[in-house]
């Protein structure tokens, strides 16, 4: 236990300064490189260190939460946890990108090379390189790659991709 008590301190510290920073980034849209990534992975070793950190100091945590300040404490932070699956208003509809992607899905590739500003030729070579297995310049994103939203934003994306030309 004695090791357990050395690091679980440090780790839970640790992990809990990289959450925090990589955190804020990403709240104000500053995140780079790999701050999200780093987020999400990392969170893992937070929850270790949390589990140590429990575990090594159960008998404190217990008198805590014998008072009403850390039952209060800990029930409000339940609470907004399960508060934090409801459902809001914006989000029902999915993300707002969905309409977009979703219009432009829907139209055949002759339209998406006008709102790239290239050839319809041009396009259908992008959107092949893309990985979707488009024939002619009549089908759609949705005739070749079907429903998945996730899909066609994939292929959109890597379709209006530009080169630092910006063409």
């Amino acid at each position: 236990m004695r090791t357990a008590r050395q690091w679980a301190t440090p780790i839970t510290a640790g992990a809990a300064l990289l959450l925090s920073v990589t955190g804020v980034l990403m709240f104000f849209h500053a995140d780079t490189g790999l701050n999200k990534t780093a987020h999400e992975w990392l969170s893992w070793l937070f929850l270790a260190g949390v589990a140590l950190h429990v575990t090594v100091n159960l008998r404190g945590l217990k008198q805590h939460l014998a008072q009403r300040p850390g039952q209060w404490l800990l029930g409000a932070f339940a609470l907004v946890t399960v508060l934090s699956f409801l459902p809001l208003g914006s989000d029902r509809d999915g993300p707002p990108f969905r309409a977009p992607v979703a219009a432009l899905a829907r139209v055949p590739v002759t339209t998406l090379a006008e709102v790239a500003g290239i050839r319809p030729e041009q396009m259908l070579a992008r959107l092949q390189v893309a990985g979707a297995a488009f024939i002619s310049t009549d089908q759609t994103i949705v005739d070749v790659i079907g429903p998945d939203l996730t899909a066609q934003t994939e292929v959109l994306g890597r379709a209006f991709a530009t080169t630092s030309t910006g063409r």
